[in-house]
């Protein structure tokens, strides 16, 4: 027994390992080999720090340090989470506002007091996010002073036909416009430089989701009557005969996307603020909504028996909508549900939100209107406001002295308030018609005031606040934006700026 033990353990070794045995296994001395080759080579560097330091050199030390702590800096936050990045970056923010304080106190007073340093911050970034949020109203049409007699509105991009629509990006330094000859245009505020957005081929439109219509639609189908940018300025949509809401990039300049699905001409569209997205009305009757990033259709709500012409939308998923029906809704995206409100005597030709519970609207008979959440009627109503050159004719034909008399429709549709607009989040309003000129209002508490009028020629079809309330852009054409009602020869197609002055 002794000698068939020894034979066993002397076999197993001569093979050099029987299958199962650690001693010769060659994965385990693979293993081995490269424990001692890392252990090997630290000890290889602890050698040249030590031959370094006895040659008398100690920048490569030096050199070794800075290495070792750039990459500590680059590691450092390598491994944070979402909510330690967020936390970081709102200390930095945080530190940069106190630093600008600082600087600002030092220059005033030299008075430097941390505890009223960190109050005043505090009540600074809380006022400014209840500004963002709608919660309190900026008092901006108190410092809007009386124009002087050179300021004026200045055509700063020309157009073909005539402008329909215009958007400002959220940081104010870049505009966008769109024309009845389907005209796409990218400007800058400050310089005026353009950059048109090129179509693509009815090949790229078919593959980006586009259903192509008959050869006899094919002559209009690039025909805008809408435009709209997100509050990130990454996505265009525009809308138009075509019956389709086409998703552009802003960077790139190139098509992205085209939803189908509306059954007549987009007359309007609306980004959700701080979203991806698009609220689009059509003459079909119907708002869809749509998300661009997502290139998704999301809900639809029905509602109107006539036409929608405007649309706008803040950052709850609330839409406020009106059309040739006389009505204005309020619509709950989410619940599918909305709340109707009747024009006393007149159609609705647009509006827009003041705040969340209050909104604005302008009317085919020169009448700009004040409305609330709680009252299906409006609040306030200031009759006449964009009045036609007669003085006296009305939209209906007829004279206000019930004598019935045929009239020039361009007189008419002179008094047609096309468009209005509110500085986000503050008191200051904007309406625009054909009579000549752009009216200025400050909405106070269930009331309108008048500020100022400012001169132009021609219909303003759209406007656009500034979020600072520095000027004020307006798309004026000869014509009206949905047809061609009437006619201002001297009128110039274009988008025009008009400063405004704030003490």
């Amino acid at each position: 027994m002794k000698y068939n033990n020894d034979k066993k353990k002397g076999g197993g070794f001569k093979r050099g390992g029987k299958k199962g045995s650690n001693d010769r296994d060659p994965f385990f001395e693979e293993e081995t080999k490269k424990r001692r080759k890392v252990s090997y080579d630290d000890d290889d560097i602890e050698s040249i720090d030590s031959d370094a330091e006895e040659d008398g050199f100690t920048g490569g030390d030096e050199d070794g340090k800075r290495v070792d702590v750039e990459v500590e800096d680059e590691d450092e936050f390598a491994d944070e989470t979402a909510g330690e990045k967020r936390k970081r970056l709102a200390e930095e923010m945080l530190n940069r506002m106190r630093e600008a304080k600082r600087r600002e106190r030092d220059a005033e007073d030299g008075d430097d007091d941390d505890e009223d340093e960190d109050e005043s911050l505090k009540k600074s970034l809380m006022q400014k996010q209840q500004e963002d949020t709608g919660r309190i109203r900026r008092l901006i049409a108190s410092r809007v002073q009386e124009p002087l007699s050179t300021d004026g509105f200045s055509i700063i991009v020309k157009h073909r036909r005539s402008v329909v629509s215009v958007a400002l990006s959220d940081d104010d330094s870049r505009g966008f416009s769109a024309s009845k000859d389907g005209t796409i245009v990218h400007w800058d505020v400050s310089s005026g430089k353009t950059d048109k957005y090129i179509w693509p081929s009815d090949e790229v439109l078919k593959s980006h989701g586009m259903k192509l219509r008959e050869p006899r639609n094919k002559k209009h189908s690039r025909e805008s009557l809408a435009l709209a940018v997100s509050s990130d300025g990454r996505y265009l949509a525009t809308g138009g005969v075509d019956r389709h809401v086409h998703i552009w990039d802003v960077r790139t300049r190139e098509h992205v996307q085209a939803f189908p699905g509306h059954r007549n001409t987009v007359s309007c569209l609306c980004f959700r603020y701080g979203t991806a997205e698009v609220y689009s009305g059509s003459f079909d009757r119907n708002m869809k909504v749509w998300n661009a990033e997502d290139k998704a259709f999301v809900a639809d709500n029905f509602g109107h028996q006539g036409e929608i012409l405007a649309i706008d939308v803040l950052r709850k998923e609330r839409a406020l909508t009106v059309g040739r029906d006389r009505t204005m809704l309020y619509h709950k995206v989410p619940e599918s549900s909305r709340m109707v409100y009747r024009a006393p005597a007149s159609s609705l030709e647009s509006c827009c939100f003041i705040s969340d519970n209050e909104y604005l609207s302008g009317s085919d008979n020169g009448t700009v209107a004040l409305w609330g959440m709680l009252k299906k009627k409006p609040m306030f109503i200031l009759k006449n406001a964009h009045r036609d050159k007669t003085n006296e004719i009305t939209t209906n034909g007829s004279l206000e002295n019930g004598a019935h008399e045929s009239i020039d429709n361009d007189c008419s549709a002179s008094s047609w308030v096309n468009s209005v607009a509110s500085c986000r989040g503050s008191d200051l309003a904007a309406s625009g018609a054909g009579n000549g000129f752009v009216h200025l209002w400050a909405v106070e508490t269930g009331a309108i005031r008048p500020l100022h009028k400012l001169p132009l020629t021609g219909f303003v079809n759209s406007l656009a606040f500034a979020k600072s309330g520095k000027f004020l852009i307006a798309g004026v054409g000869q014509e009206t934006r949905f047809g061609r009602w009437g006619c201002v020869k001297s009128a110039q197609n274009g988008v025009a700026i008009h400063p405004l002055r704030l003490s």
